[in-house]
């Protein structure tokens, strides 16, 4: 059989119905009773559709933010050894940063009282937190060759997640008037890199002076 025939709507298309629909029905009838199933039949897919796409029900407050954290993975992938970690943490996290539209902020960083979904906000959030620090982890220890578990990688990766995270929740919650993910994340990451800058090794730093 021909693929180029077959009949279907295409897979694109198909999971933004199924953002569009979610938050429909998440504003309509807020979140906690709102079912797959309904969000499944508003986007005039199954429910088996929703799973190829999705695998819980909060994966659609944070589209975005997901998308963000598996575009970090991948830039920070493909840093050579030798770059200067902290550096390189930086830049790929202003380059995911770079393409977020000013509209396309997560349902949850701006509609968590309509919605009803403070709690699960705070439970759902949490886990999008330890995944990207997680992912900065893995990073640091490949570029410093440390475990992943030394107290100087974890404490470097949460920092840099914890102000990655203030930056987006500072950007959603300026509404309307809000300016580029961009300008948030590089203030954010400029308040937490003084005191990185001095803990991590960096090859291409001068060696201090004897004196």
């Amino acid at each position: 059989m021909d693929s180029r025939n077959s009949v279907g709507r295409p897979r694109t298309t198909s999971r933004v119905m199924l953002e569009d629909a979610a938050a429909e029905l998440f504003l309509e009838n807020t979140y906690a009773l709102t079912t797959i199933e309904q969000i499944a039949q508003r986007a005039g897919v199954s429910r088996n559709t929703f799973f190829n796409y999705f695998g819980a029900k909060s994966d659609l407050l944070w589209v975005e933010l997901d998308a963000g954290i598996d575009r970090l993975a991948e830039e920070l992938s493909t840093v050579p050894p030798g770059v200067p970690a902290l550096a390189a943490v930086r830049d790929a996290a202003l380059r995911v940063a770079a393409d977020i539209g000013v509209d396309r902020v997560p349902l949850a960083l701006t509609q968590d009282d309509v919605m009803g979904t403070r709690e699960e906000t705070r439970s759902s959030g949490l886990v999008r937190l330890a995944r990207r620090s997680d992912v900065i982890a893995s990073f640091l220890a490949r570029q410093l060759s440390r475990p992943s578990d030394d107290l100087l990688v974890l404490s470097a990766a949460n920092a840099i997640s914890g102000a990655l995270s203030a930056a987006w929740t500072a950007w959603a919650r300026d509404g309307i008037g809000r300016g580029h993910l961009v300008d948030y994340v590089s203030s954010a990451l400029e308040i937490v890199s003084t005191g990185l800058e001095v803990a991590l090794p960096d090859p291409t730093r001068p060696a201090p002076s004897g004196g």
